[in-house]
């Protein structure tokens, strides 16, 4: 608590110089609501067996306020399965920060979006559809308590630093680490964006991460690659993972997209052992579809995936999906 209260007098203090500097002119504090709710209908085939099911598999809920030109606030909430016990639906907390802008520096400070993966989801695209390979394969979570720091340098190279919990934003901090981690995004030419990111926690066992990625975004045409790695996760010993996805996008018109993706998970061998250590969860990823946007604030998105499992004893599974975003 300490360590979050020094935390917090810092941006406090940012946030009282920028006054001091800047006066804002006939600016009136306005904000507004917003809503996010992801469905899907599903059909999944293995091993001559099949299963159906319609979900509601996020509804996140919220606000957002500018208080002034650079002080800006959001609170959302993360409504979804928990997938523990007998609940169907429970609401969490998922955003409370409040943002501090000056020149070419923001702070955030709060229940904040982590970074690590942000840039990789949001050139991605389809959230809706499927987590980026990080927030799938828990390397971490998408949101956390703590503080981050960005910086553009200028067009061409911006920096964030961040100081999270690392439990992320459904437990509250249980131990005495912090989880300090440092990105660089690089943007060399025009449409091409290139990231790396660390981080790491604990004490004898650390857990650190590695993420890096590229993409080319045109007007029509997208491609993305990143690879990752996590070493001692959950500052267990030797519990290495890591991994490649592999995505692209076409737009033939304005209210059609065209998608693929191919992911590769593995984990280490531990010593003394024949299998690598989370076998179970290990394999391959493949995804092909379309994304159709009738009206503004609705995608619907046909899809088919093929689970390829790194186990030899565990047969593929086959998956055809009907995604639908809401936004509004």
């Amino acid at each position: 608590m300490k360590k979050m209260f020094l935390l917090l007098l810092l941006v406090l203090g940012i946030a009282i110089t920028g006054f001091s500097q800047e006066k804002t002119e006939e600016f009136k504090p306005n904000g507004k609501p917003l809503a996010l709710i992801f469905a899907d209908f599903n059909s999944a085939f293995s091993d001559g067996e099949t299963s159906k099911s319609f979900n509601i598999t996020r509804a996140y809920l919220g606000y957002e306020y500018n208080f002034s030109e650079q002080i800006y606030a959001k609170v959302v909430l993360d409504v979804g399965d928990p997938k523990i016990g007998a609940f169907d639906r429970v609401a969490y907390l998922k955003n409370a920060y409040v943002q501090y802008s000056t020149g070419n520096l923001k702070a955030y400070f709060g229940l904040i979006s982590t970074t690590q993966f942000k840039t990789s989801e949001k050139i991605w695209g389809y959230r809706y559809i499927e987590k980026s390979f990080q927030d799938a394969y828990k390397f971490n979570s998408s949101a956390d308590y703590g503080l981050n720091l960005v910086y553009e340098f200028s067009d061409f190279i911006s920096a964030d630093f961040s100081i999270i919990n690392g439990e992320g934003y459904k437990v509250l901090e249980n131990d005495d680490y912090l989880r300090p981690g440092l990105g660089i995004t690089v943007n060399p030419v025009k449409d091409i964006t290139a990231r790396v990111f660390a981080d790491n926690m604990g004490d004898e066992v650390k857990q650190q991460s590695l993420a890096t990625f590229v993409a080319y975004t045109g007007e029509k045409l997208t491609v993305g690659a990143e690879y990752n790695y996590q070493k001692n996760m959950g500052m267990e010993d030797g519990h290495d993972i890591f991994g490649t996805s592999i995505y692209a996008s076409f737009k033939p018109s304005d209210k059609v997209n065209i998608f693929g993706r191919f992911d590769d998970l593995g984990s280490e061998t531990l010593e003394g052992e024949d299998d690598p250590w989370q076998l179970s969860k290990d394999g391959q990823l493949f995804m092909a579809g379309l994304e159709f946007s009738p009206v503004k604030g609705v995608k619907v998105a046909p899809n088919y995936r093929l689970w390829n499992a790194a186990d030899a004893a565990v047969e593929n599974t086959s998956y055809l999906y009907l995604n639908v975003e809401l936004k509004f």
